[in-house]
């Protein structure tokens, strides 16, 4: 009896975990349709009489995607610029734009193709293995020899860390892509790759 309320638990906990990301999905659709959907519609339907489902979302990413040209010319830069500024002297609003922003810039990383793979750099200590992120080469010009510019990320946050200049031969690459290796690192270890081959 024992065994079967334990095989029951298990699984009753397993399914729950199963659902997680999607009641965090329906949740977050939810949100976008009772706050941005469905008052827009209701304007919509003051003016002009009648709804149109959906105009809400699509208006939604419409300012989703006109806010990230703007965010990305040198006029938005100044403007985000000049936001962070201001964020920055008023003291709750600060701490959480900061951690806005922190999420951000984490979620950026593997696109602004900053770093060319992810490696493993036994650096602490001998068998205790870090994950690391090559940037770039650098060349010893009195022996020729090649050196790898790795930047070793805190867990969970990649946006710091610390940069080691390595011999190639003093990393191992455990070919995984950069967001296999990102994914890691933000959630701890919790998600990410379960297999690896040294080379």
């Amino acid at each position: 009896m024992k065994t079967v309320l334990m095989h029951v638990k298990l699984y009753i906990f397993r399914g729950l975990l199963a659902l997680i990301p999607l009641g965090l999905t329906i949740f977050t659709i939810r949100i976008i349709y009772v706050f941005i959907d469905k008052r827009v519609m209701e304007l919509v339907d003051q003016y002009i009489g009648y709804r149109v489902p959906g105009l809400g979302l699509l208006l939604f990413v419409i300012v989703l995607y006109l806010t990230g040209m703007v965010a990305s010319n040198v006029l938005g830069k100044r403007l985000f610029g000049i936001l962070d500024d201001i964020t920055s002297r008023i003291p709750l609003i600060n701490t959480t734009y900061q951690v806005g922003k922190q999420l951000s810039n984490t979620l950026s990383l593997p696109e602004r193709q900053i770093f060319k793979k992810a490696v493993l750099v036994d650096y602490f200590k001998p068998g205790a293995w870090v994950v690391g992120f090559v940037t770039g080469r650098l060349s010893d010009r009195q022996t020729g020899e090649d050196f790898l510019k790795v930047f070793i990320p805190t867990v969970p946050n990649p946006t710091s860390g610390f940069l080691v200049i390595l011999k190639e031969s003093q990393t191992k690459d455990p070919h995984w892509s950069i967001e296999e290796a990102m994914k890691m690192i933000i959630s701890g270890g919790i998600i990410g790759p379960e297999k690896m081959q040294y080379t």
